[in-house]
């Protein structure tokens, strides 16, 4: 199977692993970026791969991209909501600033990019199809990312919501892909977050912080791989039926067990006793 697939924040991690993927395999892929020169000159030479600008903050670079991809294709299969980022600070340190840029990307950017794109998908000759990266952070709230799982819960909500009407009104499928720790760029550029607005501060939350940044690697000695993911979102375009959510590995789905737990997660079982892996 191929077609026309869109990516949200392709120019790292999962999103930059999928549309090297994808273009392989005789898929057009529009690759959405912030630095568009940058990684058309980093990936030249790949027929099937278009780079463009998309900015999900900004309503208006989203209708141009997706205004390209109509003109130059009238149609789209596949939009991959891909772009986000974590925040690792505790609800009582943050800066409301800093809150507002996480729902910026990571909640109003998921919906301004499917309202851009919602017209495309209802062209796509045999149904289109929605796929959202959230997280098992958007099932189990974690210490410390807060905010990030509020963000990731809201994504669950919305395209769950959606998924209640958009199959049978508009023939479009919806998955929420549920990883848990990636090896990727995420988690340095959460602690450059850190660093920047910072670093550990001095206050109430020391002792956490540093009790869950200690215990971090051996937490995580085996995150899954950006790639191994790609490797899910390919198995999903080839399934007939399309499921509502997955979780991309058994780490993940462990983790998720925890929400009909009836023993709370606990700090002291989040940061020593259950050794899972936590998702930034």
């Amino acid at each position: 199977m191929s077609g026309i697939i869109a990516i949200t924040g392709a120019s790292s991690g999962i999103g930059l692993a999928t549309a090297l993927k994808l273009a392989q395999e005789g898929w057009i892929v529009y690759a959405g970026t912030r630095h568009v020169e940058r990684d058309r000159e980093r990936y030249a030479g790949q027929d099937n791969l278009h780079w463009v600008e998309m900015e999900v903050t900004d309503v208006s670079s989203l209708e141009a991209a997706f205004g390209l991809i109509e003109r130059e294709r009238g149609s789209l299969d596949v939009l991959f909501c891909n772009a986000g980022f974590g925040f690792l600070r505790a609800l009582g340190q943050a800066d409301p600033a800093d809150i507002q840029r996480v729902f910026d990307t990571n909640v109003y950017g998921v919906m301004h990019t499917i309202r851009a794109a919602l017209p495309l998908l209802r062209q796509a000759a045999n149904g289109g199809y929605i796929i959202a990266t959230s997280s098992v952070g958007g099932l189990v709230g974690q210490p410390l990312n807060e905010i990030y799982c509020a963000s990731k819960f809201a994504v669950e909500g919305l395209l769950e919501s959606l998924a209640t009407y958009y199959k049978p009104t508009f023939n479009i499928d919806i998955t929420l892909l549920e990883p848990g720790a990636i090896a990727t760029q995420f988690v340095g550029t959460v602690m450059e977050q850190v660093n920047a607005t910072g670093g550990i501060l001095d206050d109430e939350y020391k002792p956490v912080v540093q009790r869950y940044l200690d215990g971090f690697a051996s937490r995580n000695s085996v995150p899954q791989t950006a790639e191994s993911v790609a490797d899910v979102v390919g198995g999903l375009l080839r399934l007939e039926t399309k499921p509502l959510r997955i979780r991309t590995s058994e780490a993940a789905e462990t983790f998720a067990r925890f929400k009909t737990s009836q023993d709370p997660t606990g700090l002291e079982g989040m940061l020593n006793t259950r050794k899972i892996q936590l998702n930034l």
